[in-house]
């Protein structure tokens, strides 16, 4: 529990504005917007802003994540339940980012696994939904790398990750396998759990190749000069 509360005490300092936004005025069309969902790797650990330096101004980088959220409604903070979950449909993104599971792999949050990709699909669904056309993003949640507390890295590797990959096969979503990018780097972990800087730069690193590469990722048709946002 030492770790978790200092991990909770750093999210605090490291969490910034919500909406990170440096368009240039002589920008003509609207910016691109991307938003960050997720837990508290997502609302504290800076990947967001990272993500916007590297995307540069012609996007909008929000951040919408939720400490302790999980994807399952049958826990202590399911994310469908928050209002940034609201928020970032409020935000009207072109990109979704998701990128939640790891409080999924915890017991003494999230109580069963059963309805796991059910609830997946309906936040995921509930973002294709929206007016406009979302390129929404699966992610792998980060290796947990701690045994002193009730994450479990084993649960999260042999249930949480697979179901992960079934849902995104079902429903077509293209994923990140930020759990593979991060398995050599424990040193980029404040807590086991958290990602530091250098962790979150690898985030945002990985999730700016996936943006960016036309596998999925918008490209100028879709960005056209008649793009309305």
């Amino acid at each position: 529990m030492k770790l978790l509360a200092i991990g909770a005490v750093v999210i605090v300092l490291l969490s910034g504005l919500v909406v990170f936004s440096f368009v240039t005025t002589n920008c003509a069309a609207k910016p691109i917007r991307v938003a960050c969902v997720g837990d508290s790797i997502t609302q504290g650990s800076g990947y967001p802003y990272k993500l916007h330096l590297l995307l540069g101004s012609n996007y909008t980088v929000g951040n919408f994540g939720v400490s302790g959220s999980t994807v399952s409604v049958n826990s202590t903070l399911p994310y469908m339940s928050q209002p940034e979950f609201q928020k970032a449909k409020d935000f009207h993104p072109d990109i979704v980012i998701i990128m939640l599971g790891t409080n999924d792999a915890n017991p003494e949050i999230s109580y069963s696994e059963d309805s796991f990709e059910t609830d997946y699909s309906q936040l995921v669904t509930a973002f294709e939904q929206l007016d406009g056309r979302q390129l929404i993003w699966v992610v792998k949640s980060p290796p947990i790398f701690t045994n002193n507390s009730s994450y479990n890295n084993t649960y999260l590797a042999s249930t949480v990750l697979p179901q992960i990959d079934t849902l995104a096969k079902q429903m077509s979503l293209p994923t990140v396998d930020v759990y593979s990018a991060l398995g050599n780097h424990s040193d980029y972990f404040m807590d086991g759990v958290h990602p530091d800087s250098n962790g979150a730069a690898l985030i945002a690193s990985n999730l700016y190749d996936a943006i960016t590469l036309p596998d999925g990722s918008p490209d100028a048709s879709y960005f056209s000069d008649g793009y309305s946002g």
